[in-house]
Protein backbone atom coordinates (compact mmCIF):
# COMPACT_ATOMS: atom_id res chain seq x y z
CA UNK A 1 0.00 0.00 0.00
CA UNK A 2 2.88 2.45 0.65
CA UNK A 3 4.82 2.09 -2.31
CA UNK A 4 2.30 1.97 -5.00
CA UNK A 5 -0.60 4.32 -3.37
CA UNK A 6 -3.34 2.68 -4.62
CA UNK A 7 -6.92 5.24 -4.91
CA UNK A 8 -10.35 3.97 -4.37
CA UNK A 9 -10.72 4.11 -7.80
CA UNK A 10 -7.62 2.13 -9.18
CA UNK A 11 -7.66 -1.02 -10.49
CA UNK A 12 -5.77 -4.20 -9.22
CA UNK A 13 -5.36 -7.85 -10.21
CA UNK A 14 -3.80 -9.70 -7.70
CA UNK A 15 -2.63 -12.81 -9.93
CA UNK A 16 -2.11 -15.90 -7.61
CA UNK A 17 -5.57 -16.33 -5.55
CA UNK A 18 -5.32 -19.54 -4.00
CA UNK A 19 -7.78 -22.13 -2.44
CA UNK A 20 -5.88 -22.85 0.14
CA UNK A 21 -7.40 -21.47 3.25
CA UNK A 22 -5.04 -23.71 5.83
CA UNK A 23 -2.42 -20.72 6.14
CA UNK A 24 -2.64 -17.64 7.63
CA UNK A 25 -1.35 -15.98 4.86
CA UNK A 26 -3.66 -17.55 1.79
CA UNK A 27 -5.30 -14.34 -0.19
CA UNK A 28 -3.92 -12.00 2.31
CA UNK A 29 -4.25 -9.28 -0.33
CA UNK A 30 -7.84 -9.95 -0.59
CA UNK A 31 -8.32 -9.96 3.30
CA UNK A 32 -6.31 -6.64 3.77
CA UNK A 33 -7.17 -4.10 0.38
CA UNK A 34 -9.55 -1.66 1.38
CA UNK A 35 -11.40 -1.55 -2.32
CA UNK A 36 -12.54 -4.96 -2.78
CA UNK A 37 -14.81 -3.74 -5.55
CA UNK A 38 -11.97 -2.72 -7.48
CA UNK A 39 -9.96 -6.16 -7.22
CA UNK A 40 -9.56 -9.09 -9.54
CA UNK A 41 -8.15 -11.57 -8.20
CA UNK A 42 -6.98 -14.94 -10.24
CA UNK A 43 -5.50 -18.17 -9.81
CA UNK A 44 -5.12 -21.75 -12.03
CA UNK A 45 -7.34 -23.38 -9.55
CA UNK A 46 -11.05 -22.24 -9.64
CA UNK A 47 -11.53 -20.69 -6.16
CA UNK A 48 -15.87 -20.90 -5.38
CA UNK A 49 -15.35 -19.30 -2.20
CA UNK A 50 -13.12 -16.15 -2.71
CA UNK A 51 -15.94 -13.60 -4.09
CA UNK A 52 -18.47 -15.06 -1.18
CA UNK A 53 -15.58 -14.13 1.42
CA UNK A 54 -14.57 -11.10 0.07
CA UNK A 55 -18.04 -9.21 -1.09
CA UNK A 56 -16.91 -6.84 -4.30
CA UNK A 57 -14.03 -8.81 -5.50
CA UNK A 58 -14.33 -10.40 -8.36
CA UNK A 59 -12.30 -14.52 -9.21
CA UNK A 60 -11.19 -15.11 -12.80
CA UNK A 61 -9.64 -18.84 -13.37
CA UNK A 62 -6.74 -18.34 -15.42
CA UNK A 63 -3.14 -19.25 -16.28
CA UNK A 64 -0.60 -16.24 -15.61
CA UNK A 65 0.99 -16.69 -18.96
CA UNK A 66 -2.73 -16.13 -20.70
CA UNK A 67 -4.79 -13.94 -18.75
CA UNK A 68 -7.86 -13.01 -20.56
CA UNK A 69 -7.71 -9.30 -20.01
CA UNK A 70 -7.18 -6.71 -22.24
CA UNK A 71 -3.50 -4.69 -22.67
CA UNK A 72 -2.92 -1.82 -19.64
CA UNK A 73 -6.96 -3.26 -18.41
CA UNK A 74 -5.03 -2.66 -14.56
CA UNK A 75 -3.41 0.19 -12.64
CA UNK A 76 -1.31 -2.22 -10.83
CA UNK A 77 -0.91 -6.05 -10.93
CA UNK A 78 0.32 -7.55 -7.69
CA UNK A 79 1.66 -10.87 -7.38
CA UNK A 80 3.16 -12.29 -4.30
CA UNK A 81 4.91 -15.65 -4.17
CA UNK A 82 4.01 -17.20 -7.35
CA UNK A 83 6.98 -16.60 -9.64
CA UNK A 84 9.01 -19.69 -8.30
CA UNK A 85 6.28 -21.97 -8.88
CA UNK A 86 5.90 -21.20 -12.89
CA UNK A 87 8.28 -23.33 -13.93
CA UNK A 88 11.81 -22.69 -16.05
CA UNK A 89 13.60 -19.34 -16.88
CA UNK A 90 11.46 -19.32 -20.28
CA UNK A 91 8.21 -19.48 -18.29
CA UNK A 92 9.04 -17.23 -15.32
CA UNK A 93 10.13 -14.62 -18.55
CA UNK A 94 6.66 -15.24 -20.26
CA UNK A 95 4.50 -14.61 -17.07
CA UNK A 96 6.49 -11.84 -15.49
CA UNK A 97 5.43 -10.32 -19.90
CA UNK A 98 2.29 -11.32 -19.25
CA UNK A 99 1.91 -9.40 -16.09
CA UNK A 100 3.54 -6.39 -17.52
CA UNK A 101 1.03 -6.22 -20.49
CA UNK A 102 -2.02 -6.37 -18.60
CA UNK A 103 -0.90 -3.32 -16.09
CA UNK A 104 0.15 -0.07 -15.72
CA UNK A 105 2.31 -0.86 -12.61
CA UNK A 106 3.75 -3.79 -10.74
CA UNK A 107 4.78 -5.36 -7.64
CA UNK A 108 6.32 -9.22 -7.39
CA UNK A 109 7.42 -11.05 -4.55
CA UNK A 110 9.42 -14.39 -4.73
CA UNK A 111 11.78 -15.82 -2.06
CA UNK A 112 15.55 -14.93 -2.49
CA UNK A 113 17.08 -18.38 -3.47
CA UNK A 114 20.27 -16.92 -1.46
CA UNK A 115 18.89 -17.27 1.69
CA UNK A 116 19.96 -20.30 3.59
CA UNK A 117 16.34 -21.85 4.60
CA UNK A 118 13.82 -22.57 1.79
CA UNK A 119 10.82 -21.78 2.78
CA UNK A 120 8.81 -24.59 0.75
CA UNK A 121 10.65 -27.46 2.11
CA UNK A 122 12.23 -25.51 5.17
CA UNK A 123 15.71 -27.28 4.04
CA UNK A 124 18.81 -25.29 4.60
CA UNK A 125 21.31 -24.89 1.95
CA UNK A 126 20.42 -27.45 -0.20
CA UNK A 127 18.98 -25.56 -2.49
CA UNK A 128 22.14 -23.44 -3.04
CA UNK A 129 23.60 -26.78 -5.28
CA UNK A 130 23.19 -26.47 -8.49
CA UNK A 131 19.77 -27.36 -9.37
CA UNK A 132 19.89 -30.65 -10.69
CA UNK A 133 21.24 -31.79 -7.64
CA UNK A 134 18.99 -30.19 -5.31
CA UNK A 135 16.28 -31.86 -7.36
CA UNK A 136 17.84 -34.99 -6.86
CA UNK A 137 18.13 -34.54 -3.08
CA UNK A 138 14.62 -33.61 -3.06
CA UNK A 139 13.61 -37.27 -4.50
CA UNK A 140 15.91 -38.72 -2.52
CA UNK A 141 14.13 -37.42 0.43
CA UNK A 142 10.45 -38.21 -0.97
CA UNK A 143 10.02 -34.05 -1.94
CA UNK A 144 9.45 -35.30 -5.19
CA UNK A 145 6.65 -32.33 -5.78
CA UNK A 146 9.41 -29.52 -5.00
CA UNK A 147 12.07 -31.37 -7.16
CA UNK A 148 10.13 -30.45 -10.17
CA UNK A 149 11.69 -27.34 -11.82
CA UNK A 150 7.57 -26.43 -12.94
CA UNK A 151 6.56 -26.77 -9.25
CA UNK A 152 9.87 -24.68 -7.65
CA UNK A 153 12.65 -22.23 -9.42
CA UNK A 154 14.11 -20.29 -7.18
CA UNK A 155 15.72 -17.11 -7.91
CA UNK A 156 18.33 -14.62 -6.78
CA UNK A 157 17.66 -10.88 -6.67
CA UNK A 158 19.95 -10.67 -9.93
CA UNK A 159 17.87 -13.45 -12.12
CA UNK A 160 14.77 -11.84 -11.33
CA UNK A 161 16.10 -8.70 -12.49
CA UNK A 162 16.81 -10.40 -15.48
CA UNK A 163 13.42 -11.50 -16.07
CA UNK A 164 12.00 -8.20 -16.99
CA UNK A 165 12.41 -6.48 -20.68
CA UNK A 166 14.94 -3.96 -21.08
CA UNK A 167 13.23 -0.37 -20.54
CA UNK A 168 11.05 -1.35 -17.96
CA UNK A 169 11.57 1.05 -14.97
CA UNK A 170 11.57 -0.81 -11.37
CA UNK A 171 13.60 -0.92 -8.31
CA UNK A 172 13.96 -3.96 -5.92
CA UNK A 173 13.82 -4.50 -2.10
CA UNK A 174 15.48 -7.11 -0.33
CA UNK A 175 13.25 -7.97 2.24
CA UNK A 176 15.28 -8.92 5.79
CA UNK A 177 14.69 -11.95 7.77
CA UNK A 178 17.08 -12.63 10.81
CA UNK A 179 19.10 -9.49 9.17
CA UNK A 180 19.42 -11.88 5.74
CA UNK A 181 17.44 -11.30 2.49
CA UNK A 182 14.84 -13.96 2.55
CA UNK A 183 12.50 -12.08 -0.51
CA UNK A 184 13.00 -9.99 -3.38
CA UNK A 185 10.26 -7.33 -4.01
CA UNK A 186 10.10 -5.88 -7.27
CA UNK A 187 7.87 -3.06 -8.30
CA UNK A 188 7.81 -0.43 -10.80
CA UNK A 189 6.20 0.92 -14.23
CA UNK A 190 4.76 -1.07 -17.54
Amino acid sequence: MEVMAPTPSCRILDVGATPDQTLMDSNFFERFYPYKNRLVATGIEYISFLEREYPGCVFVQADGEMLPFVDDAFDIVFCSAVLEHVGDCTHQRAFVSELLRVGKRFFITTPNRLFPVEFHTFLPFIHWLPQPIHQAILRFIGLEFWSRTENLNLLTPGKLIDLFPPGVELSIYKYRLLGMPSNSVVWGNC
